[in-house]
């Protein structure tokens, strides 16, 4: 993904916004993304997707999704669809 392309869709925080939070605030918990800009409080499409970006910033890593911006739009109109979700980070559906 490009640092501009919106990993939360309702409320459009980029993945830039979701990197320099992070680097800033250095949160202890991925829930604690919210804090920017509501990330992750709407429709929880991208819960998952923030958990494997905190997931990567606590290991030291970039973050990054590894999915095209269309991809990734496309997945989620699925998952507004069906409720179901792909695969983050090799956690099933299941486990986010």
């Amino acid at each position: 993904m490009d640092p501009d392309d919106h990993v939360c869709l309702c409320f459009r925080v980029s993945l830039r916004k979701i990197r320099n939070y992070m680097a800033r605030e250095d949160p202890p918990v991925a829930s604690l993304i919210s804090e920017c800009l509501g990330a992750g409080t709407g429709c929880q499409w991208c819960v998952p997707f923030l958990k494997s970006l905190h997931a990567q910033h606590a290991r030291g890593e970039t973050p990054d999704l590894g999915i095209s911006p269309q991809a990734y739009a496309e997945s989620r109109l699925t998952y507004r669809a069906t409720g179901e979700r792909p695969e983050v980070d090799g956690e099933s559906p299941a486990d986010s």
